[in-house]
């Protein structure tokens, strides 16, 4: 009699398809959602580099310039009424970032981050002494820096006051004035600063591209093993 015939056919699991395809819709997702931050970060880094093309007058603060956008504006500090964000990191070191109220012409006073000081193992504040001139300054324009866990914004009451991720309105309620919607980031050439090495926030967007292959890849290859075990021994008779 002739020997049996052997061969594989394609038979998947009914349990083994539907885990296949959640792994598969889970994974997929997650690369999308990478791709979505890579096209967002991008939009941000390029706004941050075109940001340094023109330099423009500050408007009043009904029609703010767009973020990262170079501005100039004059006016007195409020070298009194200094703030210092606390939990601001440089590279591995922890320390503040100094904000210093500017009076100006535009209505609403204009905050303006001088930069990052490091974290004095005296626990004394470092040395925030400006001048009373009026000032010619020229920075960015961004937002407040944020994150995502809500804390108590205020750490102390004196000045100059130390605060935790504050929100525009607890600054506001602080000084006893309105501000201007948008936070100056001082040149790095300007005078009294500190260190002013400013960026596009979060990782480069290459890195958030990279993440997406990686989990369109395990996609894959739960795709590819999914089909190598459904792919069983059969006789044919």
């Amino acid at each position: 009699m002739p020997s049996p015939q052997l061969t594989r056919q394609f038979r998947p699991s009914l349990s083994g398809s539907l885990i296949t395809l959640i792994g598969l819709v889970f994974l997929c997702s997650l690369g999308f959602w990478q791709v979505s931050r890579f096209q967002q970060k991008q939009a941000l880094w390029t706004a941050f580099a075109r940001g340094s093309d023109a330099l423009i007058a500050l408007p009043r603060a009904a029609t703010p310039p767009a973020r990262y956008s170079h501005v100039q504006v004059s006016g007195r500090f409020l070298s009194e009424r200094q703030f210092l964000l606390d939990s601001m990191t440089h590279g591995s070191e922890s320390g503040y970032r100094v904000l210093v109220p500017l009076e100006t012409d535009l209505g609403p006073t204009v905050l303006v981050d001088r930069g990052w000081v490091p974290r004095r193992s005296t626990g004394k504040t470092p040395d925030l002494t400006l001048t009373t001139e009026v000032v010619h300054l020229t920075g960015r324009m961004d937002l407040l820096p944020s994150r995502g866990i809500n804390l108590p914004d205020t750490v102390s009451h004196d000045w100059p006051r130390l605060m935790n991720y504050p929100r525009m309105d607890a600054l506001e309620r602080a000084l006893g004035r309105p501000l201007y919607p948008q936070i100056l980031l001082l040149d790095p050439h300007a005078p009294d600063g500190f260190i002013r090495d400013w960026h596009a926030p979060g990782l480069p967007p290459e890195q958030h591209l990279g993440y997406a292959v990686t989990w369109f890849t395990c996609a894959l290859t739960l795709l590819g093993l999914y089909i190598y075990r459904s792919r069983r021994v059969v006789t044919l008779s």
